[in-house]
C-alpha cells in the first residue's frame, strides 16, 4: 500500500447510512468444506433478513471467482489474496451500512483470523457449517472431490489441502436442515442485539 494514500472520512458516515437503513451492519462469515451448506445457509439467512427489510448482500466463493478474483488460482498466496479481496469488499459494504453474508471455503484460520482483524468488535461473526467430508462428497454435484481423488485436481481442501478447524467460532453448526440452521443463526442475532423482533 502507498503511503501516500489515507482513509478519507466522508460527512455521511456508517453510522448514518446504518441510520438510514434502520438496521445494524454486521459480516456473517460461513467458513467450511466444499459442499457443507454454506452458501445454501447462507441464502436461506439472506431470505429470513428480506423478509423483514433488512439491506443484504451475499457474497458467495463461486460467484466472486467468476469476476473479482477470476484472476486468481488455489495456490496458498491465491487463497490468501481471495480472502483479502473478499475481507475488503465486505468491510466496504459493512461501512455502508448493509448486512454481509460472505460464504467461503477460507481453510486456514490465519485468513479468517485476518478477516475478523478487519472489523470491529461485534460487526464479525464466524459460523462453522461443520459438514463431516464424506457428506460433503455425497453433495458434490460439481465432481470436484471425485476428480481430486482422481488426482486430476489438486490442492483440494479436504483431500490435499487441509481444512484449519476454527478455533472459536460465534456458531457452529452440526447437522439438521439449512431451514433449521437459519432458524438457529437468526435466534442468535436477536439474543446477541445484533436485530430487533
Amino acid at each position: 500500500m502507498s503511503q501516500k494514500t489515507i482513509w478519507h472520512e466522508h460527512p455521511v458516515n456508517k453510522s448514518i447510512r446504518s441510520e438510514m437503513k434502520v438496521q445494524k451492519p454486521f459480516v456473517l462469515w460461513f467458513t467450511g468444506l466444499s459442499g457443507a451448506g454454506k452458501s445454501t445457509l447462507a441464502g436461506e439467512v439472506e431470505r429470513l433478513l428480506a423478509n423483514q427489510n433488512k439491506h443484504t448482500y451475499l457474497l458467495d466463493g463461486d460467484n466472486v471467482r467468476r469476476g473479482l478474483c477470476s484472476d486468481l488460482g488455489f495456490s496458498d498466496e491465491d487463497r490468501s489474496e481471495n480472502i483479502r479481496r473478499i475481507s475488503e469488499v465486505s468491510k466496504l459494504m459493512l461501512d455502508a451500512g448493509t448486512i454481509v453474508l460472505s460464504a467461503f471455503i477460507s481453510p486456514k484460520q490465519s485468513h479468517r483470523s485476518f478477516a475478523r482483524d478487519m472489523f470491529q468488535q461485534n460487526e464479525f461473526i464466524e459460523i462453522f457449517v461443520d459438514t463431516p467430508l464424506e457428506e460433503c462428497e455425497k453433495r458434490d454435484v460439481k465432481g470436484l472431490y471425485h476428480e481430486a481423488r482422481l488426482g486430476k485436481v489438486t490442492s483440494f481442501t479436504g483431500i490435499d489441502a487441509e481444512y484449519e478447524t476454527p478455533l472459536n467460532p460465534e456458531i457452529h453448526m452440526q447437522g439438521g436442515t439449512a431451514k433449521e440452521q437459519a432458524e438457529l443463526l437468526m435466534n442468535y442475532l436477536y439474543k446477541n442485539g445484533y436485530l430487533e423482533r
